[in-house]
């Protein structure tokens, strides 16, 4: 995993834009009904603003305390719960109800009901896919991307 700041913004570039990517296309799919294949193509519309705005906020406001929450909960040693809770679960947390914040400030009608309310429901409903997509698919998809970009012969830990 990164070791210097450079591979640490390279990361995070990474995992922000398979995340925002993912959450961008199921957002959508919310709006318009369902899944249809011209949302992979819509989302690059989105994209172009989220990816920038995930980015800043995670390197710049959420890294700080997710850090700091996870050594509160557990001791750098256990490597798998380290990624699983500082990648997944507390990242998640954080930065689930922020991004949802900046998409109901951008792309969100909230006169009718609201702005706290469809902010709420946007993390709500957003929440469970971010957090599922993060342990099954982004995160693992996102740790080999990087380990295919920095090899440092991690790779061979097992030999047959």
């Amino acid at each position: 995993m990164p070791k210097t700041k450079l591979e640490n913004f390279i990361f995070t570039v990474i995992m922000a834009f398979i995340m925002v990517y993912a959450l961008i296309c199921y957002n959508i799919a919310l709006n318009i009904g369902g899944m249809q294949d011209r949302i992979f193509l819509m989302a690059f519309g989105e994209l172009k603003i989220m990816w920038p705005v995930a980015i800043f906020l995670e390197i710049f406001v959420m890294e700080r305390p997710v850090l700091f929450l996870t050594k509160r909960i557990i001791t750098p040693d256990m490597p798998f719960i380290w990624i699983l809770l500082i990648r997944c679960s507390l990242t998640v947390c954080l930065m689930c109800p922020a991004m949802s914040f900046v998409a109901t400030i951008l792309f969100k009608d909230s006169s009718r009901a609201g702005f706290i309310s469809v902010w709420l429901q946007t993390a709500a409903m957003n929440f469970p896919m971010a957090l599922a997509w993060q342990i099954f698919f982004g995160g693992p998809l996102g740790r080999l991307c990087f380990r295919l970009l920095f090899r440092r012969g991690e790779g061979k830990k097992f030999s047959a």
